[in-house]
């Protein structure tokens, strides 16, 4: 049976996570790099890099560090908890994990410069208004030994500036995912203005060639490569989530000590204390099922569909809790940009979308649960 605790490793991982962004990558570092229009610090990732996080789950033998799963939510839920800015979700969750699915020196080397800082990705899946990878509709066209991609792509988190996308589209008897550099011919990336400031696009492929070498896995077998990825992607973000849910809750604490009504600080007001007491008892149960996850990805990733969505679903649900009773409690104050607030409450809108909401994961769980 999993122990719902951080492991000694885990927490002296958390400790350096923790120790490392508040200096390198704060909320006002988040707000400056908003401010300017930037939505992707390269040092700041290479920096990331040097640490290990890139390669956190890239085999040793391709230049990773190779962690693990749960060690990688740990990281993610530190980065959450300063709405740091990177590509680790996209690049060194999701595409390092689809990789690791294919055995052969192209993957070899395409994961060693994901660990290395060298090369980016992103995930180029959703078409419609909500998440869908099994509705696919973009096609891949057979064209002698290749093909050839058309079609559009949305809500692409970190597509306008990534290095390489991984792109699902429908071949002749299924699904099939491809790898290819975002800067071929025929494609066409329009930068979103997403409400978080975090970098996403809108790509248009025009019949785009594809080799067969671009094709990551097997044809028309994509979900053997890309399942794996998206539950670990799935159970990162719940992690992020989980710890933005933490951030705003400090903050909302930190208001509540301080601020004074009638002389008396509001955080000795029975209801307010209710109130924080309850979201605290949210974003514990939370974590837990975010340790699950990660136990289950790394333990059995067969069985992992379960606690995976749990744990996605749960996050999203604490996530908007946090921030509605962040700005609640703060008062006006709360509403308004000049306060750090807005920021997680925008970030949650968008995490709750990406990659299935909580109506996509309550019905996967229902779904396994026999109903």
């Amino acid at each position: 049976m999993n122990k719902l605790v951080l492991t000694e490793e885990e927490t002296m991982l958390a400790d350096m996570a923790r120790g490392f962004l508040d200096g390198a990558a704060p909320v006002s570092k988040f707000r400056e790099m908003r401010d300017a229009g930037q939505t992707f610090d390269r040092a700041l990732w290479k920096e990331m890099a040097d640490m290990g996080w890139a390669g956190v789950l890239v085999p040793e033998d391709a230049g990773g560090s190779d962690m693990g799963f749960a060690a990688a939510n740990v990281i993610a839920q530190e980065m959450g908890k300063t709405l740091a800015v990177s590509p680790f979700l996209s690049s060194a969750v999701i595409a390092a994990t689809a990789l690791r699915q294919v055995s052969d020196a192209r993957a070899s080397d395409a994961l060693a410069k994901i660990a290395s800082g060298e090369a980016t990705y992103a995930l180029a899946v959703d078409e419609g208004i909500k998440f869908d990878p099994e509705g696919t509709a973009m096609e891949a066209k057979a064209d002698g030994n290749g093909f050839r991609l058309s079609g559009k792509k949305q809500f692409v988190v970190d597509g306008s500036l990534a290095d390489r996308l991984l792109v699902l589209a429908r071949t002749e008897s299924g699904l099939t995912l491809f790898d290819i550099p975002a800067d071929r011919a025929g494609i066409q990336r329009d930068a979103s203005n997403m409400i978080d400031a975090r970098d996403a696009a809108r790509i248009t492929f025009d019949d785009v060639e594809a080799t067969g070498d671009d094709v990551l896995g097997s044809v028309d077998r994509a979900m053997d490569v890309l399942k794996p990825a998206l539950q670990a992607g799935q159970a990162a973000l719940a992690a992020e989530m989980s710890g933005l849910s933490a951030g705003a809750f400090a903050m909302t604490v930190d208001y509540l000590k301080e601020r004074k009504q009638f002389g008396v600080e509001i955080g000795r007001f029975q209801a307010l204390q209710h109130r924080a007491a309850h979201l605290w008892c949210e974003i514990e149960v939370t974590a837990s099922a975010i340790l699950n996850a990660g136990r289950m990805l790394d333990n059995d990733p067969e069985n992992a569909e379960l606690a995976v969505s749990l744990a996605k679903a749960r996050a999203t649900d604490t996530a908007k809790l946090s921030v509605i009773e962040g700005v609640q409690m703060h008062g006006g104050i709360g509403m308004t940009d000049a306060f750090d607030m807005g920021f997680y409450m925008k970030r949650a809108r968008v995490g709750a979308e990406w990659l299935g909401d909580y109506s996509y994961h309550a019905e996967k769980i229902a779904a396994a649960r026999g109903f």
